[in-house]
């Protein structure tokens, strides 16, 4: 499969520059640039050294067209292809001085969101067979939000909200800070346009009937178990969309997916899941 790009490319380059800057700082590679002359070109190829779902390859292939010396850069693969250890993603050839400076931004980044895609895959698997939805959350790296989400869509996953700005979210501190749930929405409705999506977050039963009263659209259940989900999807009834966080597994994803919740977000997959392994390697 494959995904839209993540931002315009104007966005993911001010991405990259910002990491190559952290990383060459004032003085470049000395490395290389002690050990190699400046016209000495070499040929290599990405490589996954384990198996897994492709995300940000051509992202992060950007990087050595923002070196100095020419670069060819070669995707073998697309954004969501699922690949074997051993699987090779890109070929490059040109200068060895770029090639080597850009090297660890370039798997930095690959590594990172192909690990997304591939824990978000994972989570599609454990729930095959079912209605439910897996969504990512707001969890996500400061600076990286856009490029995180779009490694989720590589792994088959879904978007939550991209943040504050795009829909409203009430939560328990809205919730004491306004002083009931029918305040909160309210409040809510009389400010916010008419397509804008209000989700409330629950946390217990009791909670529910005002909830469908105030007339929102989502209703989060927030660190339930898989009896009181089930029990929580009969009690909505269709009137809102069900969504289960908090406490998610993939060992555990299938139960919750049975309860019969529409989406099942999870914070993971974005903020703590492994990287997958891949490498450049010169031939």
């Amino acid at each position: 499969m494959s995904a839209p790009l993540p931002q315009p490319r104007s966005a993911v380059d001010d991405v990259l520059r910002r990491a190559l800057a952290e990383d060459l700082g004032t003085a470049g590679d000395l490395t290389t640039n002690a050990t190699l002359s400046t016209d000495a070109t070499v040929s290599g190829i990405v490589v996954a050294r384990a198996a897994g779902t492709v995300a940000g390859l051509e992202a992060a292939l950007r990087v050595f067209d923002l070196l100095d010396g020419e670069v060819t850069a070669t995707p073998e693969v697309a954004d969501g292809t699922r690949v074997a250890a051993g699987t090779t993603l890109a070929r490059l050839e040109g200068s060895a001085r770029a090639v080597l400076a850009g090297e660890r931004t370039c798997l930095n980044l690959l590594g990172h969101l192909s690990g997304i895609a591939t824990g978000t895959a994972e989570l599609i698997d454990a729930v095959a067979g079912t209605d439910a939805r897996i969504s990512d959350t707001r969890k996500t790296t400061p600076g990286l939000r856009a490029l995180e989400k779009y490694a989720v869509r590589c792994g088959g996953g879904h978007n939550h909200r991209f943040g504050l700005h795009d829909a409203v979210m009430l939560k328990d501190n809205h919730l004491v800070a306004t002083g009931s749930i029918t305040a909160a929405v309210e409040a809510v409705r009389a400010t916010v346009g008419h397509l804008v999506v209000v989700e409330l977050e629950v946390d217990h039963l009791g909670q529910i009937p005002e909830a469908l009263a105030a007339g929102v659209d989502v209703i989060l259940l927030d660190n339930m178990g898989p009896e009181v989900l089930s029990e929580a999807v009969g009690l909505i009834d269709g009137r809102a969309v069900t969504e289960a966080s908090g406490g998610i597994t993939l060992t555990g994803a299938r139960d919750i997916a049975a309860s019969g919740v529409d989406v099942i977000s999870v914070g993971w997959i974005t903020h703590s899941v492994p990287r997958l392994d891949v490498a450049l390697d010169l031939v």
